[in-house]
């Protein structure tokens, strides 16, 4: 998995924070949902088809994806059209362009809407004839395909003018040639395959996602709204499982060092002891250890009685003291709670977050 995957989707998996279930054959345990540190629905987007619904929704850019979800958290009374600003259409990782602000708005108004594609090409002068270049294609087009269609058109004559086309995609990137003749339009034979091959698609939006249990066709705020709510139950156990591990931690400190300030009484008594099991019964009758700070003390190792380890024993209490107040902070204010989420998508963004692949244009 790429480190993005690992840091954003699964990092505090072992933390309580999200449901497990059995998996296919019921040997083991899987979680349900990923605890996501982002809207990763609108991120890697989605398609399938299931009984009765189908969902299609593109991949958006991760950097501006969270600046949307800052802004709607900063403000909720905030409109599709100002997180517009942010999540201007989708990202494809095939870049290309996208056409038509009227379809994006529908698509993050309502959950549906519909938007064209198109290749990303130029077109220039070589010595012998005119040349279209085309360095990016729509998403999910089979770029074997497009080329025998394009070449097909060239050798049934459907357009007159075209000398050769080759695909010189190499290491650098993805590169598709049309040789055409010099006296010939190259716009026009651009345009001819934007009709008549996948050089330029439809993309519809259909965002429908499970929530509650349910599925819902979903507007843009609807999904970081679903997002922002799931992201505060996660950070929530999180907080409250590390609360109550460091509970426990502590309380076994205090037994420790409880046991260093009265040592030699405490060795007394273990040597006395029959076995492991009477010393520690013998720990708790004396000097009301409870179980877990008897069974703390007669595991320890002997160098752990140094004055070094004590004054680490007391460093390591402080510590997680201090950690669990800020814990309860967490788990008692929703203010400090969003201001965990916002620093946590801060952290992503900057670490993997990157540029706008796919060019917007509003007019078709």
């Amino acid at each position: 998995l790429q480190k993005v995957a690992q840091e954003g989707l699964l990092s505090d998996l072992d933390k309580d924070v999200v449901d497990f279930g059995p998996n296919f054959d019921e040997t083991e345990k899987e979680p349900l949902v990923l605890p996501a540190k982002f809207p990763n629905l609108l991120v890697n987007g989605s398609e399938g088809i299931a009984v009765g619904m189908a969902t299609s929704i593109p991949p958006h850019n991760l950097a501006e994806v969270i600046d949307a979800t800052k802004a709607y958290m900063k403000d909720e009374n905030i409109t599709t059209r100002e997180l517009m600003r942010y999540v201007p259409g989708p990202d494809f990782p095939t870049g290309g362009i996208v056409m038509g602000k009227a379809g994006l708005m529908d698509a993050y108004r309502t959950g549906k809407g519909k938007v064209l594609v198109r290749a990303k090409a130029e077109t220039v002068d070589s010595k012998t004839c005119r040349q279209i270049v085309i360095t990016e294609i729509p998403y999910e087009v089979v770029k074997c395909q497009l080329v025998k269609k394009m070449d097909d058109i060239r050798l049934n004559k459907d357009i007159e003018g075209i000398l050769d086309v080759r695909d010189e995609s190499d290491r650098n990137g993805l590169k598709i040639v049309v040789d055409v003749k010099k006296d010939m339009d190259a716009q026009f034979v651009l345009n001819y395959f934007y009709k008549n091959t996948d050089l330029q698609i439809s993309y519809n939006f259909n965002n429908v996602g499970i929530v509650n249990q349910r599925p819902v066709q979903m507007s843009l705020m609807n999904m970081l709204d679903a997002f922002i709510d799931f992201r505060k139950e996660v950070v929530l156990k999180r907080s409250k499982y590390l609360y109550e591990k460091m509970q426990k931690r502590c309380h076994v400190l205090e037994g420790l060092m409880k046991a260093v300030s009265i040592l030699d009484e405490v060795i007394a008594v273990i040597r006395a002891s029959k076995d492991k099991a009477d010393a520690k019964k013998n720990l708790c009758e004396k000097f009301y250890f409870t179980e877990t700070q008897a069974e703390a003390i007669v595991v320890l190792r002997l160098y752990r009685l140094t004055n070094t380890d004590v004054v680490q024993l007391k460093n390591e209490y402080a510590e997680l003291v201090a950690e669990m107040e800020r814990l309860k902070t967490i788990l008692g204010s929703d203010a400090v709670l969003c201001s965990v989420i916002v620093k946590e998508l801060k952290e992503i963004k900057k670490e993997f977050g990157s540029d706008r692949r796919t060019e917007i244009q509003d007019e078709i």
